[in-house]
């Protein structure tokens, strides 16, 4: 099956080179779709010369930062386009390590969405200061409480999709960014009724490059898990009201 890394970057110059580098050497038949929302710092520039001599490197470059949900978006609609089978998402600042993808793809044959999880065996993330881990733990036991999704790290950016389930999210009507992108797919992909799998992973922070952590996208994530349940909610109002009409119609017959 081919694959397909996506990578959403802006201003990640120091770390691209590594990045594309590592994923070279650990999954030399994958091609690597890099998402530049016109970094200042050249990032799109460097890949654009990559992609031009290299034919696994392809670089989708916009026009100015749009965010990282519509990156993803526009990097699953082109991953559709191009016919691939298995689409892994990651982060361009390291701190998703490359040699963990295989541990993910080992499970994409009997599941159909594989979370690379910091949460499911105990906290595995390194050198993050104790207020940024507690702002996670918590928003993710938030996220699972309120959507009754059962995934430990529903807010991890770390993921591997079979092109069907993407197929299936309808991908133009995403809107949120950041935290609330990922826990917005993944409760797409759980009321779909497809099959979820979590594998543990170590999340390392950066160490080049700064944060694109803001109050905004912590707020709309807490918004966006409120307005997912109403939305299941009323989902499952008119899947009602539909059986009890047709209970109504056929005991009329």
């Amino acid at each position: 099956m081919t694959t397909l890394i996506i990578t959403p970057t802006y201003n990640e110059r120091p770390n691209i080179e590594t990045l594309l580098e590592r994923l070279a050497a650990i999954l030399p038949q994958a091609h690597v779709l890099v998402v530049d929302d016109n970094s200042p710092d050249g990032t799109g520039e460097y890949v654009k010369g990559r992609a031009a001599e290299e034919d696994w490197i392809h670089l989708i470059q916009r026009e100015s930062k749009q965010g990282l949900g519509t990156a993803y978006c526009a990097g699953f609609t082109w991953a559709l386009q191009h016919n691939y089978d298995i689409v892994v998402q990651m982060d361009a600042d390291l701190s998703h390590d490359p040699a963990q993808i295989p541990g993910l793809l080992a499970y994409i044959g009997d599941y159909d969405l594989v979370l690379g999880s910091r949460y499911i065996k105990g906290v595995n993330i390194v050198n993050w200061p104790l207020s940024r881990l507690i702002l996670s733990w918590s928003a993710n036991i938030y996220a699972k409480i309120v959507t009754g999704v059962r995934v430990a790290d529903l807010t991890g950016g770390f993921k591997c999709w079979r092109r069907e389930v993407l197929a299936d999210l309808e991908i133009e009507t995403l809107r949120s960014e950041g935290y609330a992108f990922q826990i917005e797919t993944t409760f797409r992909a759980h009321r779909l009724g497809y099959r979820i799998k979590e594998t543990p992973i170590v999340f390392v922070d950066r160490t080049e490059g700064d944060s694109k952590m803001s109050k905004g996208i912590i707020l709309e994530a807490v918004w966006m898990v409120i307005r997912l349940k109403l939305g299941a909610l009323r989902d499952g109002a008119r899947q009602r009201s539909r059986r009890k009409d047709r209970v109504e119609e056929d005991t009329a017959v």
